[in-house]
């Protein structure tokens, strides 16, 4: 393999391709190490999640999270090594998350790659969250130009078109709560534990009759997205009952909650397929891994005639082989992080993109 102190010096005379990546994701309540190779081939991808943890809470403690990762990370990266049989010679480059997320727990993997970086004296690539999740399914799917991306996840739903490889140009995002936001507050004004989305899912995938509620489409033309309103028309059913003092219909105001968010988000992804010439849409992000959301989703791209494409369900949360999917966009382009890179929680989607003046 070529000498990784080689890569470092003379990756501006031109692009790379081979690689092998030390992966590091905290941006939230996981932290993970993976390896991955070429941006394609996972050689390892430990996680410790610290659902178990947060439960007690209702919900993620930033201070708790920050201080579980400064626990995990060094076992993490030791295992993620052992399990793909690499020596720390072998790595090509560190490559993390930088944003966005809590900044407490961007710091403590930032810092990591950072020192690791220095002590082998190879290349530091910071990565954007979203791009790895959009990423992930390069792991899995061949992805072809140009095509969109439905972003899911606990801070973020956002239409995402790439017309080439690593360009990202956002279309459409929520103007309020997030998708994986709205499951988690509707969860627990229905009491359940945290996190509350598969609890939801379930329900409203077994219910036998439905409580309609609202769609927000917002404007003709907007891709964006709203779900304040539905939140609240929920509690308002909820609330609704309790005073009639009648038995609340769990499971039809899950279905009702849960429809209403599928229709929305499926009616604009593929109203923005048609009209971007997308060849395929890709769906990504935790909640991607609501069943729900899956099986309608694939529906209504076999009616369309799309290549769906959905990572497994090990790779919809946060993990680190993601980030080296992502990272190795970077790789390929000889686009490096300096060493004194700064956790952002607002980083820019757009401006990551590779081959980007501001990335």
């Amino acid at each position: 393999m070529t000498n990784t102190n080689e890569h470092h010096k003379d990756t501006s005379a031109g692009t790379l391709s081979q690689s092998l990546l030390l992966a590091i994701e905290t941006s939230c309540d996981e932290t993970s190490v993976a390896v991955v190779r070429d941006g394609r081939h996972i050689e390892s991808n430990v996680i410790s999640s610290q659902i178990d943890t947060h439960r007690q809470f209702g919900g993620v403690v930033p201070e708790i999270a920050s201080r579980q990762h400064v626990e995990t990370i060094t076992l993490m990266m030791e295992q993620a090594l052992e399990q793909a049989g690499v020596q720390p010679s072998e790595l090509s480059a560190v490559a993390v998350t930088q944003g966005p997320g809590l900044v407490g727990a961007l710091l403590v993997g930032g810092v990591a790659a950072k020192t690791y970086a220095m002590a082998l004296d190879i290349p530091l690539i910071g990565t954007h969250h979203i791009a790895g999740h959009i990423y992930a399914n390069a792991l899995v799917h061949d992805i072809v130009y140009p095509c969109m991306a439905l972003v899911v996840s606990g801070g973020h739903t956002e239409l995402v078109l790439l017309e080439r490889e690593g360009s990202f140009r956002i279309i459409g995002r929520t103007r309020d709560d997030a998708v994986g936001e709205a499951y988690d507050k509707v969860a627990r004004a229905l009491e359940f534990p945290y996190p509350g989305g598969p609890h939801i899912d379930k329900l409203a995938v077994g219910a036998d009759d439905v409580i309609e509620l609202p769609r927000a489409w917002l404007e003709p033309d907007s891709y964006d997205f709203s779900l304040s309103g539905l939140k609240s028309a929920v509690l308002a059913a909820i609330n609704q009952a309790r005073m009639k003092g009648e038995t609340l219909r769990t499971a039809a105001l899950a279905r009702g909650f849960q429809e209403s968010v599928i229709d929305v988000l499926i009616g604009k992804s593929m109203r923005a397929v048609r009209e971007f010439g997308a060849r395929q849409l890709l769906l990504c992000g935790g909640v991607a891994a609501n069943r729900g959301l899956r099986t309608a989703l694939a529906a209504s791209c076999k009616e369309a005639q799309i290549p769906l494409l959905v990572p497994p369900f090990e790779l919809c949360t946060d993990n680190g082989a993601m980030i080296g999917a992502a990272a190795h966009l970077k790789w390929k382009n000889g686009e490096f992080t300096s060493l004194d890179m700064k956790a952002d929680p607002q980083l820019s989607l757009e401006a990551w993109s590779v081959g980007s003046p501001s990335a």
